[in-house]
């Protein structure tokens, strides 16, 4: 099964989106199945990982009625509070539904760097292990250190870093974040999604722009922990499904069958689906 590993859908009037405001003019507007099928339909991707973009339950209730009502929707990566007395009770509720396969904190935007490791959060991390939830890190190059001693803490719980964790392509400032991602990739747990990369790699980005950074990132995780995801429609700010398409095929191309198979839907299925419907 070829899998989009990573993609969204909103509504503006849901009201919950902070981070979607007018600055983002190419997708502030709805998004929705109807929006995404024709990409899956032309490039033969037979189902997708919807992911949360709203630090909301009702969020989570929003995506898990869409997965519902739309077949290639496999799985869906919510949001909880980790931090509420209730997180475990809310965990366990919302893991009722099997379209449920992991949970998502906004690390990213959380002004504490330190957040991942409060001692609070621990009954929300093990209730993700107890119900075979992929615990989904939205993480920038700063917070790779915390990371990596929170897998040590927990190290059941599957992790998948989103977007590679953002390296700072167009910069080139990414000697801090290869360190840190190489002693990360040695923790079996931990899988990373090659998606995001080309809105990190700036206006001008090229394919041999990204390729040292997914060269990179296929010597440590190997093609058996790299996920493939497009980060549609986010992605669009930076180029088209079809672009990113292309582009991974290129920067795939030297891998066996067998090796693009697993990256481009084989991991996420087992690591996503298999796991949580074992």
């Amino acid at each position: 099964m070829r899998l989009d590993a990573h993609q969204h859908f909103w509504q503006l009037a849901r009201g919950d989106y902070g981070w979607l405001t007018p600055d983002f003019k190419p997708i502030y507007r709805d998004f929705g199945p109807g929006d995404l099928t024709p990409y899956l339909t032309r490039f033969g991707i037979e189902g997708t990982i919807l992911i949360q973009a709203a630090p909301t339950v009702a969020e989570t209730r929003f995506m898990l009625g869409l997965a519902r009502q739309n077949a290639f929707i496999k799985g869906v990566v919510g949001w909880v509070d980790f931090e509420a007395s209730d997180a475990p009770d809310q965990i366990a509720e919302l893991a009722a539904d099997p379209k449920l396969v992991g949970l998502r904190p906004m690390i990213q935007d959380i002004d504490d760097p330190d957040w991942m490791l409060k001692g609070s959060l621990t009954p929300a991390y093990s209730a993700l292990v107890a119900h075979d939830l992929v615990f989904d890190a939205l993480t920038l190059p700063q917070h790779l250190r915390n990371l990596l001693w929170l897998t040590d803490r927990h190290p059941r719980l599957r992790i998948v870093i989103d977007h590679g964790s953002k390296p700072d392509i167009a910069g080139g400032n990414v000697s801090a974040w290869a360190e840190d991602m190489y002693f990360i990739a040695e923790r079996p747990s931990v899988y990373c999604k090659l998606s995001g990369l080309v809105t990190e790699a700036g206006a001008k980005w090229t394919v041999d722009t990204l390729r040292p950074h997914v060269d990179y990132l296929l010597d440590i995780f190997g093609p058996d922990r790299l996920i493939w995801g497009s980060d549609w429609p986010v992605c669009t700010l930076a180029c088209s499904y079809e672009d990113w398409v292309q582009l991974t095929g290129e920067l795939l191309q030297d891998l066996s069958e067998d090796e693009k198979q697993a990256v481009l839907g084989g991991n996420a299925e087992r690591v996503y689906l298999r796991a949580r419907n074992s």
